[in-house]
């Protein structure tokens, strides 16, 4: 329960402060919701059902003492009442009173009785049906008026009234049926709720022994398919990312701070043998060696930033991109090397960032000049709703089970590290990133000679090109 203080100022300037309580528990909330609405239901239906009862009961009893009257009154137009009239049902309460209230006949029950009622039906209205109360209780009462002379008689049959109706009896025995109803239906919505809602309490339980040290732990994945096991089974997908995001992040964080340690204390050792040793060691030579490290160090850092950039940054609005224009100006803008050679297909366009896929394809080239021996092929190629680049080269290719691991982050082979000492090893980790963001693989399949990459991007569709359908 959680309690909220709502102040109030009056005139004379003291504050009164009261409280409101109110549930927080969703559990104790639609109990309360549904038993009032349960509370407000049943009253309807006891309301109504009382209603009916009360009518079907009154109806009947003024149909009998009618039936009576008017059998009577018949009887006294005709002369054949007696003085004590007879009793033949329920109806033991009949008068026979004359214009001067005075009763000339009366059933055996009703003699020495007053008149059984003060009201005279008029002549425009004959028979009328009454409710009459006394210390003995309550009668319904029907009265009929002989004829339309002034001196006319009337005639009163009277019936008590059902016992059920009097003193409220009707209203407390639907009460009394509809509490226990109430109370059926409270319990029964807590049981439910209480029964839907364990899987929440069992995972909430479960959620708070997760910590950041250990993703590993699971919600428990409630049966079927209702909202909750929904829920949690979405939840149970978060934290599956969010396990891999940290144990990415922990290993990038543990390689970088590696790759980054081996330049620098290679660069630190040059410069303190220089100090230490100064007529031993060449200086000059020791700067540019230590040059050479911080060429490696910022290689890396830039890679870094475009990992981060990927990964951690809104994407920029996506272009429509020419791929076979993308990979001829990389080729043109290449100083020396293998010799690469184009095999454009014409209309190979992708929706994508110009600069990223330039990336991508840089790296290719890089990686293929770095390892091939005579010349590099670059295939482009549209298939099945895709734009396939296949880059190949004839060095010595990549082995079957370092295909994957080519493309982890700072993974170089040994033939790499001999061609090209001072690489990141981050160039096709930062191409697979760049292709999965839009939406597409790159990958290391086999080839007859050397290595061969493909890449694989979703075709533009041509009726969403705003260049085609101009």
């Amino acid at each position: 329960m959680v309690t909220r203080a709502i102040s109030h100022r009056t005139t004379g300037g003291r504050r009164f402060r009261w409280t409101m309580y109110r549930p927080q528990s969703l559990r104790a909330r639609y109990t309360m919701a549904a038993t009032a609405l349960s509370f407000l239901v049943l009253t309807g239906a006891g309301a109504s059902l009382d209603m009916v009862i009360r009518h079907k009961l009154e109806t009947d009893a003024c149909a009998e003492t009618r039936r009576v009257a008017g059998r009577w009154s018949t009887a006294l137009r005709n002369g054949d009442v007696p003085h004590t009239i007879p009793v033949f049902n329920q109806v033991k309460l009949v008068q026979v009173v004359d214009s001067r209230d005075r009763v000339i006949e009366s059933s055996k029950p009703a003699a020495g009785l007053p008149p059984l009622s003060a009201v005279r039906p008029p002549p425009d209205n004959p028979i009328q049906k009454l409710t009459e109360c006394g210390p003995g209780g309550c009668s319904l009462l029907a009265a009929i008026r002989t004829s339309r002379e002034a001196d006319s008689t009337f005639v009163y049959a009277a019936l008590p009234a059902p016992s059920i109706l009097t003193k409220h009896r009707l209203e407390l025995l639907i009460a009394a049926a509809a509490l226990p109803l109430l109370a059926a239906i409270a319990r029964l919505t807590w049981a439910l709720l209480g029964r839907s809602l364990c899987p929440v309490t069992l995972s909430r339980a479960k959620m708070s022994e997760i910590t950041p040290n250990d993703l590993s732990l699971r919600l428990p994945q409630p049966p079927g398919r209702n909202e909750i096991s929904q829920l949690v089974g979405t939840a149970n997908e978060v934290l599956d990312r969010m396990e891999t995001a940290v144990q990415h992040h922990r290993r990038f964080a543990s390689d970088a701070s590696h790759e980054l340690r081996t330049p620098m204390a290679g660069m630190r050792l040059q410069l303190e043998s220089a100090l230490l040793d100064p007529e031993n060691v060449n200086a000059h030579d020791a700067i540019r060696s230590a040059l050479m490290g911080v060429d490696r160090l910022q290689a890396i850092v830039d890679d870094l930033l475009v990992l981060a950039r990927i990964t951690g940054e809104e994407p920029a609005p996506p272009d429509a991109v020419d791929i076979d224009d993308l990979v001829r100006d990389a080729v043109e803008r290449r100083d020396g090397g293998v010799p690469v050679h184009v095999h454009p297909s014409g209309g190979a366009r992708v929706n994508g960032t110009c600069v990223q896929l330039m990336r991508v394809i840089e790296n290719l080239l890089n990686n293929a000049q770095r390892h091939a021996e005579t010349r590099v092929d670059v295939a482009i190629e549209t298939v099945g709703g895709e734009v396939v680049v296949t880059v190949s080269d004839d060095g010595d290719g990549i082995a079957p089970r370092d295909r994957e691991r080519v493309f982890e982050r700072f993974t170089r082979l040994d033939s790499g590290r001999r061609r090209d000492p001072g690489g990141s090893g981050l160039g096709l980790a930062i191409s697979r990133e760049i292709a999965e963001a839009h939406g597409g693989t790159l990958c290391c399949e086999d080839a007859p000679l050397g290595a061969r990459l493909v890449l694989r991007l979703r075709l533009l569709d041509q009726r969403s090109d705003p260049l085609t359908a101009a």
